[in-house]
């Protein structure tokens, strides 16, 4: 059973839709029980960080989540999801994230580059993550984002890509993973990734 974390924000259903499509049976969850309970965890979101953090702090989940990841579930974060991972954003001064990752998001900085970051674009796989196996060497996958996590842990990266300038497009470290894009809109690439989730 994985659970996706329901704050208010984010693509709970087209996240559940792919995971059933691939026959992993999925619930969306909202309090602090439930994350206690839970088995694994899947944070969408799409949106703003500060909005995010006020969603989960308003349901009482941002205590229950970091005791869950101190307490080695696994937890996927997905897009804004991924991005609350870690301890700050310039998206959202003064407002602290999970906390699970040191560094901060930023925001890209146009370079004849359109902003928001939309549509197809290719992964550089750092290492062999557990969450990107299986899917060659250069991915494509969907994103749409104007702010993209920066770690100060470079351990931390499992996929980077261009636009514009190098960023961190994918995350992972023991129990914890996440993406910048969006799997569920990935089509086969993005049905592997969370394929690969469900079986960690």
């Amino acid at each position: 059973m994985i659970s996706i974390v329901d704050y208010g924000m984010g693509n709970l259903q087209s996240v559940q839709k792919a995971l059933a499509k691939l026959g992993f049976e999925a619930t969306l969850i909202s309090t602090p029980e439930e994350v206690k309970a839970a088995t694994k965890l899947i944070i969408p979101g799409v949106g703003a960080f500060g909005d995010a953090m006020k969603g989960l702090a308003e349901r009482g989940l941002v205590p229950a989540l970091r005791e869950a990841a101190a307490d080695g579930k696994p937890i996927m974060g997905i897009c804004l999801g991924m991005q609350v991972f870690f301890e700050s954003s310039e998206e959202s001064p003064g407002v602290e994230g999970l906390g699970y990752f040191k560094g901060t998001v930023k925001r890209f900085i146009p370079n004849g580059h359109k902003i928001p970051h939309m549509g197809w674009n290719n992964l550089q796989i750092c290492g062999k993550p557990r969450l990107l196996a299986g899917l060659g060497n250069e991915p494509f996958v969907y994103f749409v984002h104007s702010y993209f996590v920066a770690p100060t842990e470079s351990d931390v990266a499992a996929a980077t890509c261009e636009y514009g300038e190098t960023f961190v497009a994918a995350v992972e470290r023991g129990n914890l993973c996440g993406t910048q894009f969006h799997p569920e809109k990935s089509q086969d690439v993005g049905l592997g990734i969370l394929a690969n989730f469900a079986r960690i």
